[in-house]
């Protein structure tokens, strides 16, 4: 019987608070973790992620999945994004700090666990948390090996540009339609302007060049929302890096919200596999 924490809370004293999730195999001693990062307009229960969780933990690696702070959701509502004045103030540097944070959070409170190894981390990121973990791990060095799926390769490009940035710029805020839920999901000016303070931490291509620990890049080629030409240039910057291409796979690997199955997708089953072979090797 797996044993599952399911929206637990991590609470900080001068910050938002981080929803998590935690899957666990008790029967396995010193299991290594994954920490596994959302996408943009995601959240930690999108789709077929609990059950990707479960299938690790029944093998044996523990998997923690989490909200980023700032996503949107709240600790009585972790689906979805009831909070769209938090989405708002969300920028790239708060997912980073969030991460850490969770990391640390790992390793202070399981250092004498007997089922988490906390000398054994690995970080997944999906599309713009591919980013996240890039950086991460390029600058943390309890992180072991790193995973990227339908990553993104730059975070620069991403931004609004001529018109739409100076009307961005004036207005203070720019929104985009979330396609499944209807919602206008505002964007304030602080998210380009830290970008901007940081950009030579948040430049992807400097994380990926001097990330030494093993880097898995898996990418599908019929992926429509990140092309799978980032995972090319993320694959040619590390040096690392291993490439696994999914034929016929779209930016979530078969999947979608709400997930009803019982079983995962044929896709996010290769995906599964691959990842279990690169720990494992």
């Amino acid at each position: 019987m797996i044993v599952q924490e399911r929206n637990k809370v991590i609470n900080r004293p001068q910050d938002r608070p981080i929803v998590y999730d935690l899957f666990l195999n008790p029967n396995i001693k010193k299991a290594p973790l994954i920490i596994f990062c959302h996408g943009y307009k995601g959240f930690k229960d999108w789709g077929a992620w609990n059950l990707w969780a479960e299938a690790f933990a029944v093998i044996g690696i523990a998997f923690l999945k989490f909200n980023f702070s700032h996503n949107g959701g709240t600790v009585s509502q972790p689906v979805d994004f009831p909070d769209l004045e938090a989405f708002a103030q969300n920028n790239y540097s708060k997912e980073l700090d969030d991460l850490s944070c969770v990391i640390d959070w790992v390793h202070k409170t399981h250092q004498t666990n007997s089922v988490i190894d906390v000398e054994t981390i690995f970080l997944i990121g999906h599309s713009r948390g591919g980013g996240i973990v890039t950086i991460k791990a390029s600058e943390d060095d309890r992180i072991k090996k790193v995973i990227t799926l339908a990553g993104v390769s730059d975070y620069k490009s991403r931004f609004p540009k001529g018109d739409a940035l100076v009307q961005w710029q004036k207005e203070g805020v720019y929104h985009v339609e979330n396609k499944r839920t209807r919602q206008q999901m505002p964007h304030y000016i602080q998210f380009y302007l830290d970008f901007l303070a940081h950009e030579e931490r948040l430049t992807i291509e400097n994380a990926a060049q001097i990330c030494t620990i093993p880097h898995l890049i898996i990418h599908g080629d019929a992926d429509k929302a990140v092309s799978i030409a980032e995972a090319q240039r993320l694959h040619s910057w590390s040096s690392s890096s291993i490439f696994k291409c999914i034929e016929g796979g779209d930016h979530v690997f078969g999947t979608k919200h709400p997930w009803e199955a019982s079983k995962m997708p044929p896709d996010l089953e290769v995906v599964f596999s691959e990842i279990v072979h690169f720990i494992n090797n």
